[in-house]
């Protein structure tokens, strides 16, 4: 049974696309892409359509990940079907328990940097957009910091389910 996953930010183009990557690349790493499915959305439909923002694609290029993505929408329905929700700021996360269709919906959102123990009380990820490249590549080091202790709780869940 497959262990979903979906990263949101504002507009699926900087933040959740970049989170979306870097998972997809740990899960593979890890030879659990067979048994967990990654994907990405926004909490807005503004960029439906268009590819990830080109400096998040530059960033992620540059420190060698494969970029290929087509932002889209979050949906209320998709909770069914998604083992978990990662937000990517507190804006994101009330945003996406408000609309969640029961509270068992509700407890699956989750702050990404809440994954990363040296993240401290700062579970934000800021939004790069309106900045230059280095807040890409700041929101890259905190992806890929809280990376590594999602990875553990998404093993430890779809372990759980095998056993």
């Amino acid at each position: 049974m497959t262990y979903r996953v979906c990263f949101v930010c504002t507009g699926n183009i900087c933040r959740s696309p970049m989170a979306e990557v870097v998972f997809r690349a740990r899960v593979a790493e890890a030879g659990l892409d067979g048994l967990v499915e990654v994907d990405s959305a926004g909490t807005g439909g503004w960029h439906e359509g268009d590819g990830a923002d080109p400096r998040t694609v530059a960033v992620l290029e540059e420190n060698g990940y494969d970029v290929g993505h087509t932002a889209r929408q979050f949906q209320p329905s998709w909770f069914s079907r998604l083992d978990l929700v990662v937000a990517l700021d507190a804006g994101h996360l009330r945003a996406l328990r408000r609309i969640a269709p029961t509270e068992h919906d509700a407890r699956k959102v989750r702050l990404l940097r809440s994954y990363d123990p040296a993240a401290g009380d700062d579970l934000d990820v800021p939004d790069p957009y309106y900045g230059g490249a280095d807040g890409f590549e700041e929101c890259l080091e905190m992806v890929e910091g809280a990376s590594a202790g999602l990875l553990a709780a998404v093993r430890e869940d779809v372990e759980g389910r095998v056993a």
